[in-house]
């Protein structure tokens, strides 16, 4: 399993008081130079963290993957196949929303998500769904053309009890491995701490997790460099552990 390092609250706090610093850019090459496999930054439409000359320099100087993240719009297509980053991850967005609250209803949308995915693949750029661990959104991603689906693990996260993580697990276990059957890659993202990606590490099936707020946050103690590398070593020590089985 690899990890990549979601820089946008490096963004959020230079934009706390505007200026320059700190700078999500920056912060990508600390990332890589700690044992990153990936970044990942979200340019939202009203551009409340990452910014178009963020998204810009990082695809001049990541050197492991960039993936972006947008809205499935006509201004975030023209900007990926300016740009060509190495994967598109489509996900919902409303403007309300602190950060992304679920997966894409990738069913309600096929014909439109078709053109789009056929779109980014002209210009040669994976595309990734953000998903719900259901198994009729997994279908549908396949459906419209996705070439991998990232699961949403908001709910594994926020899981109040330890019956409800575990149920939350078993959810993106079988999401994770019926994916597979299928042909998609799979990666997975969105609360995972350094006191919940163990379990997720388990998954065979995930190759990929994108992890942002836990390590900026840990970073205001250790230092980004530091933070990145903890989280490193768990998904390594996790990858060690028996394969979730269901």
């Amino acid at each position: 399993m690899e990890l990549s390092v979601n820089v946008d609250h490096v963004a959020t706090v230079r934009e706390a008081r505007g200026g320059t610093q700190p700078d999500p850019v920056y912060a990508a090459l600390v990332a890589e130079l700690a044992g990153a496999s990936g970044i990942v930054c979200h340019l939202r439409e009203d551009r409340r963290h990452i910014n178009e000359r963020d998204v810009r320099l990082l695809r001049e100087v990541v050197k492991t993957r960039l993936n972006l993240e947008m809205a499935a719009t006509e201004e975030m297509v023209r900007i990926a196949r300016e740009v060509l980053p190495d994967i598109v991850t489509l996900v919902p967005e409303r403007r309300q929303e602190r950060t992304t609250e679920g997966g894409l209803n990738v069913g309600q949308q096929r014909h439109y998500l078709r053109t789009v995915v056929d779109m980014l693949h002209e210009s040669d750029i994976e595309v990734s769904l953000f998903v719900e661990p259901v198994l009729e959104q997994i279908e549908a991603a396949l459906e419209v053309g996705a070439d991998r689906v990232e699961l949403h693990t908001g709910h594994y996260a926020n899981a109040t009890t330890s019956e409800v993580a575990r149920q939350e697990l078993q959810r993106l276990l079988n999401a994770a491995e019926f994916a597979r059957t299928l042909g998609l890659r799979v990666a997975a993202g969105h609360g995972l701490t350094y006191e919940n990606i163990v379990p997720i590490c388990r998954i065979r099936a995930i190759e990929d997790v994108s992890i942002g707020h836990a390590i900026v946050a840990r970073a205001i103690y250790v230092g980004f460099e530091r933070a990145v590398r903890q989280m490193v070593e768990l998904i390594r020590y996790g990858c060690l552990l028996p394969p979730l089985e269901g």
